[in-house]
């Protein structure tokens, strides 16, 4: 397979590799200057399409908003044929009071936009800083001890959770990161939220680990909570 491993790297990159060629290639990875340097260049260019076709769009909620406040609109909006000159003035207020309603929308939409915007970059950065550790060939790989996928943490404590087949959280519902010190649940500091979704999950912690530390993922409401409610589904190894 060394010969043709080099071809690969799109594949892994898109997480369309199979379990013996996603390992293969993992081995060739930590020694491969070239393939590393590749995979990043893969993992900023699918980032970029990401964004691109995922532009936000105004919601059928303010669309609905819109449309209920031109209808409500008083009925003496409406005038009556009479001469020009007499019609002008409540015209006028008409124009006025439906180009507000339409200031209004285009100002709500405008900020939902700003909002969503951020939201996105922030995404962005963070699977930056996610591919970041998992290219870096000084990076370790931890095994889970419970749960299907690995750890892998940077000398700098930076670490990412690589999960397959973990469903998307029920409704109302999260999936919360911990890092638990010693392995002791007790101990567990929050390390960030997803909501899960089909396939491979890649998620970067908001903490860095430390020697020993084991990182745990359970299921709570949505937002969070400040200390562990329920048994961890996923777990790794001691760091």
């Amino acid at each position: 397979m060394e010969a043709g491993i080099h071809e690969l790297t799109a594949g892994y990159a898109l997480d369309a590799l199979d379990s013996d060629e996603r390992s293969a290639y993992e081995a060739h990875l930590a020694h491969c200057d070239h393939c590393q340097q590749e995979l990043a260049s893969f993992w900023t260019t699918t980032e970029a399409l990401a964004v691109a076709a995922s532009g936000p769009e105004p919601s059928l909620a303010l669309r609905e908003r819109i449309i209920a406040d031109i209808r409500a609109e008083p009925l003496q909006n409406v005038v009556p044929f009479e001469p020009r000159r007499r019609r002008v003035a409540p015209v006028l207020g008409a124009v006025a009071a439906v180009a507000a309603v339409v200031a209004l929308a285009v100002g709500l939409w405008g900020s939902n936009l700003s909002s969503e915007l951020d939201e996105t970059r922030a995404a962005l950065a963070r699977q930056q800083a996610a591919a970041q550790v998992l290219v870096d060939p000084a990076a370790q790989s931890v095994a889970l001890q419970q749960g299907t996928g690995r750890l892998v943490v940077d000398a700098d404590g930076q670490a990412v959770l690589v999960l397959d087949g973990l469903d998307p959280a029920p409704e109302g519902k999260t999936y919360e990161m911990w890092i638990v010190a010693g392995g002791d649940l007790s101990t567990a500091s929050r390390a960030g939220l997803f909501p899960g979704r089909d396939g491979t999950e890649i998620v970067g912690l908001e903490a860095t680990v430390t020697a020993g530390d084991v990182v745990a993922v359970t299921v709570e409401d949505a937002g969070g909570v400040d200390a562990p409610t329920t048994p961890p589904i996923v777990a790794s190894n001691p760091v």
